[in-house]
């Protein structure tokens, strides 16, 4: 399966930066990527970047209205979407002030990394070791010890 990941700008911090690449690196021996740096200069703006970035392809935004999911939980749901024939995905990351109404009603789906507000660099770093770890437990693989 294809996964597209868009966020609104890149990590900046130093700590952010390099996990993101380590991650990132990881995950592309599972999937083929995509990576899109969103710009705007307004959140409805940063929303329409997202939705052309997305394209065609189920947009799944991680915002805290979403459901939260395990590592397992989310290792079976991209496995249930790969199922039914999605062959990619964008997952989508916000600017500051997360996204638009209208972006998250025309949304595939929302998924919330947790209850804590998470700085921006940090939720990037998050999103990818999550879809990282949750295809080493597709694979078989030990990384999650579960």
């Amino acid at each position: 399966m294809r996964l597209h990941l868009i966020t609104v700008g890149e990590p900046k911090l130093a700590y952010a930066r390099a996990g993101w690449d380590e991650y990132e690196k990881r995950l592309r021996r599972y999937h083929k990527l995509q990576v899109t740096r969103a710009v705007g200069k307004s959140q409805a703006l940063e929303g329409e970047a997202i939705r052309r970035a997305a394209g065609r392809a189920p947009l799944i935004l991680l915002d805290p209205r979403g459901a939260q999911f395990t590592s397992e939980g989310l290792a079976a749901f991209l496995e249930a979407r790969a199922l039914a024939g999605d062959g990619e995905l964008a997952f989508a990351v916000g600017g500051p002030d997360g996204h638009t109404d209208d972006l998250r009603a025309n949304a595939a789906a929302l998924w919330s990394l947790g209850q804590l507000t998470l700085p921006h660099d940090l939720a990037m770093v998050v999103l990818v070791e999550a879809l990282y770890r949750a295809s080493t437990i597709t694979a078989g693989e030990p990384y999650h010890r579960g």
